[in-house]
């Protein structure tokens, strides 16, 4: 596309704003049936819908919900069946849409079909201490991304529906999670896991992959300001969870490129060449550090860092020849591997779990100026 066709975004575009040119730009594109990969139950659609969803939260605007729920209704039918890919975490984070929906509009089959994930999402295979792998086809694999497809349902279902006992499995997972990836002196995590020390990518001695992809952080740290939103009170939990949470965000502040304020692919080596700025990570990260200071968990001073990744989101994204804003440079999915595994994945514009990590950041980020100006 000639640079003739193209616009930038307004520098003073609000957040809230922004989020509804991005979700307008994939529903003038795509029918809720349409949604990539088309006929299928799939994290990609769910989290572009989650973040519809907040969007709809915050503005009120009919037309999300109708959409939202044009996607679910087309895959889940009047028994609660939906076909899905039964082996893999993935496969869950898509029943926030249903949950949300019971909650609104309560149909049967909504209750139904998040009834079957959470069966499924039990009978997953397990490493040694009790860890989901990520997948069938990935033994004995825990990978950061798998935290937020199956422990925010898992949470926000105990939460909705009175089980209280899945708040201690998603936190035991998590747990499992920060054990096995965290590097102490970074203060970051690195991608996966593998109990098995199998694959080529795990270090001998520790099973861990040997470096920490940008959105696979993200995941993980969204999912700490979600479940710390979801807690009770008085959960033990929550004094576990918030020094992470704290912990976590220095390490990403001080990953922070100075330039741009957006983050890199692989986090802790801007200064490579051939690494290069991911804007879906660094929405997951805007989206982190805004929540984390709006309920009070991180310093104020993060709200500042939230801020210069949202400029820098500002700064990447365009309008094509047709007035729709496109979302550039989001790393296609990705599977682990070594440092040139990363920088060399393809980049794609509008991907539904970039575009949907945007409008969670713009809706974030606006309730939280709303708070602290």
């Amino acid at each position: 596309m000639s640079n003739q066709t193209q616009h930038k975004a307004p520098a003073d575009i609000t957040p809230l704003r922004l989020g509804i040119e991005a979700c307008r730009s994939i529903m003038e594109t795509f029918s809720p049936e349409e949604l990539p990969p088309a006929g299928r139950w799939h994290y990609h659609q769910g989290v572009f819908l989650t973040g519809m969803f907040q969007l709809w939260k915050r503005c009120g605007e009919a037309r999300y919900l109708e959409y939202i729920k044009g996607y679910v209704d087309h895959l889940v039918d009047t028994n609660g069946n939906v076909l899905l890919d039964r082996g893999e975490l993935d496969s869950v984070q898509a029943g926030l849409l249903l949950l949300e929906l019971d909650a609104i509009k309560p149909e049967r089959k909504y209750k139904a079909a998040a009834d079957k994930l959470l069966r499924l999402q039990s009978a997953l295979n397990r490493t040694t201490e009790g860890g989901y792998w990520h997948k069938d086809r990935y033994p004995y694999q825990m990978w950061l991304d798998g935290l937020y497809m199956g422990g925010v349902f898992t949470m926000k279902y105990g939460q909705q529906y009175g089980q209280p006992h899945l708040y201690d499995e998603v936190l035991y997972q998590e747990q499992l999670m920060r054990k096995n990836t965290r590097n102490e002196a970074s203060g970051l995590y690195y991608h996966a896991w593998d109990e098995s020390r199998h694959m080529p990518w795990a270090d001998p001695a520790t099973g861990q992959s040997p470096e920490y992809w940008g959105r696979s952080v993200g995941w993980y740290a969204l999912s700490l300001v979600e479940f710390l939103d979801m807690l009770p009170e008085d959960h033990a939990g929550r004094a576990t969870l918030i020094p992470v949470l704290r912990d976590l965000c220095k390490a990403l502040v001080g990953c922070q490129d100075p330039a741009s304020g957006l983050w890199y692919q692989v986090l802790d080596k801007g200064g490579e060449p051939d690494n290069w700025l991911e804007t879906s990570c660094s929405s997951l990260f805007v989206y982190t550090l805004a929540k984390g200071v709006r309920l009070g968990h991180l310093d104020s001073s993060c709200l500042e860092h939230a801020r210069r990744g949202y400029q820098g989101l500002v700064d990447a994204v365009y309008y094509n020849e047709r007035g729709q804003l496109i979302m550039p440079d989001i790393c296609i999915g990705t599977g682990v591997g070594d440092y040139r595994h990363y920088v060399q994945r393809d980049r794609c514009e509008n991907d539904l779990h970039g575009v949907g990590a945007l409008v969670m950041a713009c809706v974030e980020l606006d309730q939280s100026e709303s708070l602290h100006g």
